[in-house]
């Protein structure tokens, strides 16, 4: 069957349309994007405004149009931290379900950890052992660990690249004082997390997921997205190191200029390296592994386990549902 999932994220609206069925492997045929920095588009009481939801709704009705035109049979729209954080969201909410026909789901930051562990779980396969997943998005940073496919810790944290960008960061480049009072929260907010993914046991394998820790590892040498997601790329807290002291120093113009680096994105690299690094460090971490798969496949996993629940005669809705 055809599936699209619609994921309403802090910087962009991303469709990613597969084909899947119960036992095989996802098969991608589109993905597309749009830039949408809503946080951004949040007003002094924290709502999101008029021109905001606006905003929503074009790209969502676009994409549901784009859904459509591959043949989905099924569309699973879901919403992260810039609307779960929003005073106004269940309003943004009924106007999108009202005007667009979607009704999306709003994750907990759990349930965005638990998805995206089960996502590397299914790739990394099981001979990865005990394995810790890292995933920072725009909004927030989401970590979890375990040996089955329900992790047995799962945690989130406001700590993410865009959030603390707007937050931490005024100058473009960043001041070193702005660097360093920022890097010293981020290590602050780690502490007890950290200690409770610590105590849940020592991975087998680390894994990170996301943009930014993409386009990190890119910078430190690892193979480019057209070398295919099936290649091995690594981030290493050495390489990390050398790319912070580089890119902290430049504009995010500049930033955009680097390979594997987009104009979206360049203007959060820096706080997004930093909470990377952070958490690497803050779990003991020294190198950790690339996985292309991240939330949007688990809502599609969870979706397909789901369909054989039901055939044998199970109940229950799977995370991010909708249609």
């Amino acid at each position: 069957m055809r599936l699209g999932v619609l994921d309403v994220g802090s910087n962009t609206v991303h469709l990613l349309v597969v084909d899947a069925h119960r036992g095989a492997h996802p098969l991608p045929q589109t993905s597309e994007k749009s830039v949408l920095r809503l946080a951004e588009h949040m007003d002094a009481r924290g709502e999101i405004t008029r021109a905001g939801a606006d905003h929503v709704i074009r790209t969502v009705h676009h994409a549901v149009s784009s859904a459509a035109a591959m043949g989905c049979e099924d569309l699973m729209a879901f919403a992260t931290s810039a609307i779960r954080d929003a005073s106004n969201a269940a309003a943004v909410l009924n106007r999108v379900h009202a005007e667009t026909g979607v009704k999306l789901e709003v994750l907990t930051g759990e349930e965005e950890a638990i998805l995206t562990f089960l996502a590397a779980r299914r790739w990394c396969g099981w001979s990865a052992g005990r394995l810790l997943v890292v995933d920072i998005g725009g909004g927030s940073l989401e970590i979890a660990g375990g040996l089955d496919e329900e992790p047995d810790v799962a945690v989130s944290l406001p700590l993410g690249a865009g959030r603390l960008t707007r937050s931490w960061l005024t100058y473009d480049a960043p001041r070193r004082r702005e660097l360093d009072t920022l890097r010293d929260y981020v290590v602050e907010q780690l502490v007890q997390p950290a200690r409770k993914v610590r105590e849940a046991g020592t991975p087998d394998r680390v894994v990170g997921t996301s943009k930014t820790i993409r386009s990190l590892a890119r910078l430190t040498g690892a193979a480019p997205s057209s070398a295919g997601p099936r290649v091995r790329r690594t981030l290493t807290d050495a390489g990390l190191r050398q790319v912070i002291a580089f890119i902290s120093r430049m504009s995010a113009e500049d930033l955009a200029e680097l390979e594997g680096v987009s104009a979206s994105r360049s203007h959060q690299l820096v706080a997004g390296a930093l909470v990377v690094q952070a958490t690497m460090r803050a779990l003991g971490v020294d190198e950790m592994d690339l996985c292309p798969w991240a939330l949007r496949e688990g809502v599609i996993l969870r979706r397909l386990d789901w369909l054989d629940r039901a055939d044998c005669g199970e109940c229950g809705e799977p995370t991010g549902r909708r249609s």
